[in-house]
């Protein structure tokens, strides 16, 4: 498996792969509804792009299929992080996050979803608060959380 640097090209399937991960992998701790309005498919790919090359972003690439990718930013806030479904444990989420937490230094804050919270637990983050963020007047559960020293 490769990670590399984001680019602008990807962002299309990075679309699809986020759409795909939160409809068929978080489908076991959020409600349909839940997920059709966390991700619609209806992806703003300008500001996505200008989001992704803004922060420092990696791609996990498999045989020439993007397995994952995540970002994070100058301040230390891990925004996203998905894997596609097919490639579930097989250590590309572990692989990004280390990029990830090499390029920051300080602390480290992410929102995890109920389906991600575990991993970034083992990870050493710890839940600071549980909070309900609403989208589409459909509210979804996720943790705030800190992995300090980094």
């Amino acid at each position: 498996m490769e990670i590399r640097r984001y680019q602008p090209s990807d962002c299309e399937d990075l679309a699809r792969l986020f759409y795909d991960t939160v409809h068929r992998v978080n489908a076991k701790d959020y409600t349909e509804e839940q997920l059709n309005v966390w991700a619609d498919g209806q992806v703003d790919l300008e500001k996505w792009n200008r989001s992704l090359q803004e922060h420092f972003s990696v791609v996990a690439v498999e045989n020439d299929i993007i397995a994952g990718f995540g970002d994070i930013d100058q301040t230390g806030y891990l925004d996203r992080l998905f894997v596609h479904a097919d490639y579930q444990g097989k250590g590309v989420a572990t692989a990004i996050c280390d990029r990830l937490e090499q390029a920051v230094r300080g602390n480290i804050v992410t929102h995890a979803s109920i389906t991600a919270r575990p991993f970034f637990e083992k990870r050493g983050y710890q839940v600071m608060k549980e909070q309900q963020v609403e989208r589409q007047g459909i509210f979804l559960t996720n943790f705030v959380m800190e992995k300090t020293g980094c």
